[in-house]
């Protein structure tokens, strides 16, 4: 190899091979025009002195060898994201700034209290909070636009990032519950019987986006039942329950969101025999799995008050 350190793009494209099943596939993942992608990809092999790609006229796939490379590749590729992520982080702290993304219940109900604590803590930072929904952190993360992220979805994915696979970590912080409610007008506020899921799956709510955290929950609480489409999608949680409480119809919406609501009577909760959509709400973030830094302070003071740290 001549001493020579083989290019990390093309041991992405090399990766890409091994995912996609293809070089094209692979190519245009990267955004890389075929012709350039198999240039590169003959003097990797070249450097190497061994044949990576099989091609043939209806596709190059990798070799033996070439699935070797690729298998060694994600790892080097991982470790350059730690380095990624180390240089991040001395970035941060050189500038003072922290980068939180919240998904919409979560930062309408916890993070401005958790943010204004640590703020009288660390004065000199400034913190910028991007409030989306739990898809969207994600996606944050993966390009390095969070520094930290609050979800509230079911599950997280341990890696993120469809070429450098990062790694990704996560911590429950608090919990929550999702309740059915309705207009006080609502046949369902005058129901003896309790509403069994199978109604519930029959009936158009108001719901948010794919994608948000209580939408995912409740897809997943109803997905062995035949459920019927949305009556209405809205971006946020203060549209649906403006909805609900106009009367448009029933939602699923977390306690946090509601509580107040329910308490004056301005909407009913009802109760859904079997169904119980308590849920974790988590902090999520990239790289190393000791969480270090400003981000590392703040989901510590968070667990803290919260009595798990």
């Amino acid at each position: 190899m001549a001493g020579r350190w083989p290019d990390l793009g093309v041991l992405e494209l090399i990766v890409g091979v091994d995912d996609h099943g293809s070089l094209s596939a692979a190519a245009r993942q990267a955004g890389i025009a075929q012709p350039n992608a198999s240039r590169a990809i003959r003097q990797i092999e070249r450097q190497f002195g061994t044949t990576l790609l099989q091609r043939r006229p209806t596709g190059s796939t990798l070799t033996p060898e070439g699935t070797v490379v690729a298998h060694w590749a994600r790892r080097v590729l991982s470790e350059a994201g730690h380095l990624l992520d180390v240089a991040e982080g001395l970035r941060t702290e050189r500038v003072a700034q922290l980068r939180v993304g919240a998904s919409m219940t979560v930062a309408d109900h916890l993070v401005p209290g958790w943010l204004g604590r640590f703020r009288s803590r660390y004065p000199q930072v400034s913190l910028h909070l991007q409030v989306l929904n739990s898809t969207q952190v994600y996606d944050r993360l993966a390009t390095g636009a969070c520094d930290i992220g609050f979800v509230e979805s079911p599950t997280v994915p341990t890696t993120l990032g469809m070429t450098t696979q990062r790694s990704l970590h996560s911590v429950t912080v608090a919990r929550d519950r999702l309740v059915v409610v309705v207009h006080p007008e609502h046949p369902w506020a005058r129901r003896r019987k309790r509403l069994t899921v199978a109604e519930l799956a029959a009936t158009p709510l108001v719901v948010r986006e794919p994608g948000s955290g209580t939408r995912t929950t409740l897809d997943v609480a109803l997905q062995e039942y035949d459920a019927v489409p949305p009556l209405l999608e809205l971006g946020s949680a203060a549209a649906i329950r403006t909805s609900v409480v106009a009367g448009i119809g029933p939602a699923v919406m977390s306690t946090l969101a509601v509580e107040e609501q329910i308490r004056s009577g301005e909407l009913k909760m009802i109760d859904v025999e079997g169904l119980t959509l308590d849920r974790r709400l988590r902090a999520v973030w990239c790289g190393r799995r000791e969480l270090g830094g400003l981000a590392g302070e703040l989901v510590r003071m968070v667990r803290r008050e919260r009595g798990d740290d």
